[in-house]
C-alpha cells in the first residue's frame, strides 16, 4: 500500500522537573536511581485530564494542519499502552465521536508501547481491504494511572502524559510508509500484568491493592530468583530490537546503515547506549536527547520525535526513518518511513 503523513498534531501535559516525581521523604538511594536514568523533564497531565482528552486535542490539531474535516476521515486508529478512563468502554469510539468523525471506522490497539508503531501496518491492511478508504488518523496517547503505576518505579523509563496524532492519506508521497515488521513472544506475557482487576481476581472491597509492581520485584517474581534467566531476557530484548530492524531493512531492500534516524521508545539513557551498541549506530542518530527532555509517552514517543525532527530540519526528503519499539507481551516492532 502507498500512503504518507499529511500532518502531525500533539497534546502534552505540564512540563515538570524530574525531581518533582519523588516524595519528600525519598532517600538518597532513590534519588541516585532517578538521576541514573538521565531524564531532565517529564510531562504530567492536570488532574481530571484523561487519555481521551489528550487524544482528541492531538487529533484535532493534526486535522486542522492537514485542512481535513472530521467528516472526511475514513479510519481512526487509536493506540494506547495504559488504561483508558473507564472499563467496558471503547476509547477509540469515544474519540471518534468527540472529533465528529462519525463516518470513520474506529479501531483500538493496545499492544503496549509497540502499538503506535504497529498502527501503520493496521492502516495499510485496512486501506488494502477497503479501496474506498482514503484518509486515516492514527492517535497515540498515554495517561498514567498513578493509582496503579509509579512513574519512577514501575518501568525502566519515566512515564509522561501526552498524545501524538498523524493524518495519513492514500498515495501521499511525503513521510511515506514502506513496511512494518514485528516479532511477538508470548512466553513473557505475564511479566507486566496487574494481578488484581481482571476476571481472575476482580476488584473487591478489602482485597489486595491493585497495582503493577516495581520492576525489581516483578523480575524476581517472574524468574523466581533465577538471575541467569533474567539476564537472558535482557539480552533477548536488546537482540530482538536489532533483528526486527534488520528484517524490516531486508524486506525494504535498504542497508541498516542507510537509516537516517532510529526513533526508539523514550527509554533511559543506559538503554539508549545499549541500543546504539547493539545496532551499531551513533547516539546522535537516535532520539535520546528528545527522550531525556520529555520522558516516555507510551505509544506516542516515535511520532512526537518524528514531528520534532522534521520541524527542526534534521531530516531531508528521501531519508529513511525507522520507528522502533518494544512492548510488553512481548512485541518488538519496526516501521520504516521515507521522508
Amino acid at each position: 500500500m502507498s500512503f504518507g503523513i499529511l500532518a502531525f498534531g500533539h497534546a502534552l501535559g505540564t512540563s515538570m522537573d524530574v525531581a518533582g516525581i519523588l516524595p519528600p521523604e525519598s532517600d538518597d538511594a532513590a534519588r541516585r536511581d532517578l538521576d541514573a536514568k538521565g531524564y531532565r523533564r517529564i510531562f504530567r497531565a492536570d488532574d481530571g485530564v484523561g487519555i481521551s482528552d489528550l487524544a482528541v486535542e492531538a487529533a484535532a490539531a493534526a486535522l486542522a494542519k492537514a485542512e481535513v474535516r472530521p467528516a472526511q476521515v475514513d479510519l481512526l486508529v487509536m493506540a494506547i499502552s495504559d488504561l483508558a478512563e473507564y472499563l467496558y468502554w471503547d476509547v477509540a469510539a469515544a474519540v471518534q465521536a468527540r472529533l465528529g468523525a462519525h463516518r470513520a471506522e474506529a479501531l483500538l490497539m493496545n499492544q503496549a508501547c509497540s502499538a503506535g508503531v504497529l498502527a501503520f501496518d493496521t492502516v495499510a491492511g485496512k486501506l488494502a481491504t477497503h479501496p474506498g478508504y482514503r484518509t486515516a488518523v492514527v492517535v497515540t496517547a498515554n495517561r498514567v494511572c498513578e493509582s496503579y503505576w509509579d512513574r519512577a518505579e514501575t518501568g525502566t523509563s519515566l512515564s509522561s502524559d501526552g498524545a501524538a496524532a498523524v493524518v495519513l492519506r492514500r498515495d501521499h508521497p511525503e513521510c511515506r510508509w514502506l513496511l512494518t515488521e514485528v516479532i511477538s513472544d508470548g512466553r513473557y506475557a505475564d511479566f507486566m500484568r496487574m494481578d488484581v482487576g481482571g476476571t481472575a481476581r476482580p476488584f473487591a472491597p478489602g482485597g489486595p491493592r491493585p497495582a503493577v509492581g516495581a520492576l525489581v520485584d516483578r523480575m524476581d517474581a517472574f524468574f523466581k530468583g533465577d538471575g541467569q534467566a533474567a539476564y537472558r531476557l535482557s539480552t533477548t530484548m536488546k537482540a530482538r530490537n536489532r533483528v526486527v530492524l534488520e528484517r524490516a531493512c531486508e524486506r525494504a531492500g535498504v542497508p541498516v546503515d542507510s537509516i537516517a534516524r532510529v526513533l526508539y521508545l523514550n527509554d533511559n539513557i543506559s538503554a539508549f547506549t545499549a541500543l546504539t551498541e547493539e545496532l551499531a549506530v551513533p547516539l546522535d542518530r537516535t532520539n535520546a536527547e528528545f527522550a531525556m527532555d520529555h520522558g516516555h509517552f507510551g505509544t506516542a514517543d516515535q511520532l512526537l520525535c518524528l514531528e520534532r525532527h522534521l520541524e527542526n530540519g534534521e531530516l531531508k526528503p528521501g531519508d529513511i526513518v525507522a520507528l522502533l519499539s518494544m512492548g510488553s507481551g512481548m512485541h518488538w516492532a519496526c516501521t520504516l518511513l521515507t521522508v
